[in-house]
C-alpha cells in the first residue's frame, strides 16, 4: 500500500510540483495551501511523512510543528521542513522543536525523495520488534546501518582514526561524545585497586559505545582502548541527549541495548565468581568469537592472551595452562602464539 505524504506549502507552483514528484515515485500525495489547513489534513489523514514550508500565512511551519507534536496521533510523524531560509538559527530552532530534516529550496527530485525515504526507513526501524538477546541487538544495529541513519550521522559529524593501543576516552573523565565504531575493535578496561587491569567490555565495528556515562551523567567507569586500527564517529553529547530525550522510541532502543549489556555483564560476573577456570576460559573464547564474528576456523583470535586473562580475571599463566589443555583436546589450535578456534561447538558444550 502506497505511503501518504502531506505537502504544506503556500506557493502553488512549488506545492503542486512537489506533489507531482511524490506521485510519480509511487506515493499518495496530499496538499494544503497554508499551515492551518495543513494541521487539519494531518490530523484527519494521518500521513506517513509531512513536508512543510516555514514561512506561510495564518500559521507558519513552526506553529504547525508545535501543534502536531502536541497531538498523540501525529507526535511521532516524520516532519521535514521545506524552506528557502538557510540561517543556522532556523535549523537549530526547528531541530529543538522536533523536526526530523530540512530541504532547502530550490531542490531536485532526488534530494526530496531521498529525504522522504530516509524518514520512512527510520519509522520502520523504530517500529521493528527485536528480541531481548544478543542476536536481537546485533539485528538492530545492522538495521540501523541499512536504514541510512548512520550515513546521515557520518555526513554530519566527524570520523576520527585511532591507531592500535590509543585511548578513545579515559576512566574518571566526564563524557563529551557518543561513539560509534565504524571500523576496528575496541576494549573497555578498568584499573582495579590492586593495580591490575580488567577488561569490562569488547566492541566490534557497527556498535555504539560510551553511552552509559552520557545517559547517567556520570564519569566514565572505564577506559576505551583501541585493539586494532579503528575509525570512530563522535556524536556530541548535547545532540545525543537531545535525540534520546526528544524521541521516546529512540530512547527505548538505547535502553534496550543498555539493559542487555548490563545483563551480559552480570552473567559474566557470576561466571567469574562461581565457574571453574575451564568454563571461564571457554566462556571468554565464545564471547570473543561471537562478538567479533569469527566464523573461519582457520582464523586466529586477534586478542592477546594477556587481554583474555584480563577479560576473565585470572593470571596469564593460569590461562596458558588451560589453553594448553584445550589444544591437547583438539578444541583450539595455536598459530604463531595466537589462538585459533578449531571446534567452538564442543567448547560451547563443555560441562566442567
Amino acid at each position: 500500500m502506497a505511503k501518504t505524504i502531506l505537502v504544506i506549502e503556500d506557493n502553488n507552483e512549488i506545492r503542486e510540483n512537489t506533489a507531482e514528484i511524490l506521485e510519480l515515485a509511487g506515493y499518495n500525495a496530499l496538499t494544503a495551501e497554508n499551515g492551518k489547513r495543513g494541521v487539519d489534513v494531518a490530523l484527519r489523514e494521518k500521513p506517513s511523512v509531512i513536508i512543510c514550508d516555514i514561512m506561510m500565512p495564518e500559521l507558519d511551519g513552526y506553529g504547525v510543528l508545535h501543534l502536531l507534536r502536541k497531538n498523540a496521533a501525529t507526535e511521532h510523524t516524520p516532519f521535514i521542513f521545506l524552506t528557502a531560509k538557510t540561517e543556522r538559527s532556523d535549523f537549530r530552532k526547528g531541530m529543538e522543536m522536533g523536526a526530523d530534516d530540512y530541504i532547502t529550496k530550490p531542490f531536485d527530485d532526488s534530494e526530496l525523495l531521498s529525504a522522504v525515504e530516509a524518514r520512512l526507513k527510520r519509522v520502520e526501524l523504530l517500529e521493528q520488534k527485536y528480541p531481548s538477546t544478543v542476536s536481537g541487538l546485533t539485528e538492530f544495529i545492522k538495521d540501523v546501518k541499512a536504514s541510512g541513519l548512520l550515513k546521515q550521522l557520518s555526513d554530519k559529524y566527524d570520523m576520527y582514526s585511532f591507531e592500535k593501543k590509543l585511548t578513545v576516552y579515559h576512566e574518571g573523565k566526564r563524557p563529551r561524545f557518543l561513539y560509534y565504531l565504524n571500523k576496528g575493535k575496541v576494549k573497555c578496561v578498568k584499573m582495579h585497586e590492586d593495580g591490575k587491569e580488567y577488561i569490562t567490555n569488547l566492541y566490534n565495528e557497527g556498535e555504539f559505545f560510551g553511552y552509559t556515562a552520557l545517559i547517567e551523567d556520570s564519569l566514565y567507569e572505564d577506559s576505551a582502548v583501541v585493539l586494532e586500527e579503528a575509525e570512530v564517529l563522535q556524536i556530541p553529547k548535547e545532540e545525543f541527549l537531545q535525540m534520546i530525550y526528544g524521541d521516546i522510541t529512540i530512547a527505548a532502543k538505547f535502553i534496550h541495548i543498555i539493559t542487555q549489556n548490563v545483563k551480559e555483564k552480570e552473567e559474566r560476573l557470576l561466571s567469574l565468581a562461581y565457574s571453574s577456570l575451564r568454563k571461564r576460559v571457554a566462556k571468554a573464547l565464545i564471547d570473543i568469537v561471537d562478538k567479533f564474528e569469527i566464523t573461519d576456523t582457520s582464523k586466529a583470535i586477534e586478542i592477546s592472551r594477556e587481554e583474555i586473562a584480563q577479560y576473565i580475571g585470572t593470571a596469564t599463566e593460569s590461562l596458558n595452562r588451560t589453553i594448553s589443555d584445550f589444544k591437547a583436546e583438539g578444541l583450539i589450535d595455536i598459530n604463531k602464539g595466537k589462538i585459533v578456534p578449531v571446534n567452538m561447538a564442543k567448547v560451547r558444550n563443555l560441562r566442567y
